[in-house]
């Protein structure tokens, strides 16, 4: 009468990442892999931020030097986890929503900050100082000076968010299940009983004129002496 309901559910689809096994990202193998990915990705940026700290930002040329390889550090991260399987596999892609709407107005204002902090003065850091006190933000980019580092680091996260993968193929397998319902087969019609009323009309006459219009009178006995 109580039947214990199985509550699984029933899947109808295998996971193909690029000629891989089914179901990537349910594998036990994929959570120490992004992992380990990750690691690596959290040694390489550690080396690139004591790379920038072995360049002097004295010199205009030493200044991009370093706030590139903090960029360098911030787009080693955000790739980890794209290549550790973030999007579990798939052939890679650069999201052109993803550059024109977030990467390029990120660029513009970290970039604004970075060049107007350059040491030297040329025509790009000349100009980007005029144009902020024409815009009454030079107070701001002042008190950003101390957040440079976070800046570039940012950038190249931000950077390393346009590049993405299309994901696992998708296919079906060849076992599919028929969620159709069975009917019960038609009864075979009785023919003797479905012929019946036409059988019995035909074996009912119809009077004719002459003997609708006839009548019929009894027959008298002649009567007795």
């Amino acid at each position: 009468m109580f039947r214990k309901r199985s509550n699984a559910p029933v899947t109808d689809r295998t996971v193909v990442a690029d000629g891989g096994p089914p179901s990537v990202a349910e594998k036990p193998w994929y959570g120490p892999t992004r992992a380990i990915t990750t690691l690596i990705a959290i040694a390489v940026a550690g080396l690139l931020v004591w790379l920038a700290t072995q360049v002097s930002d004295k010199t205009t040329g030493g200044y991009w030097a370093e706030y590139g390889l903090l960029a360098g550090a911030g787009l080693v991260l955000a790739f980890s986890q794209l290549l550790g399987g973030w999007t579990k596999f798939g052939v890679p892609r650069m999201s052109g929503s993803v550059f024109l709407l977030a990467f390029i107005p990120a660029l513009i204002v970290g970039g604004w900050i970075v060049l107007f902090h350059q040491p030297h003065p040329n025509w790009f850091r000349n100009h980007i100082r005029s144009w902020s006190g024409d815009i009454g933000v030079t107070g701001f980019v002042r008190d950003m000076s101390d957040m440079l580092v976070a800046l570039s680091l940012g950038l190249g996260v931000v950077f390393g968010y346009i590049f993405d993968t299309t994901g696992p193929r998708l296919s079906r397998t060849a076992a599919t299940r028929d969620v159709s319902t069975t009917r019960a087969a038609p009864a075979p019609a009785d023919r003797a009983a479905t012929d019946a009323p036409m059988t019995a009309e035909r074996g009912v006459s119809t009077p004719g004129p002459a003997e609708r219009g006839a009548v019929t009178t009894p027959q008298r006995s002649a009567p007795e002496e």
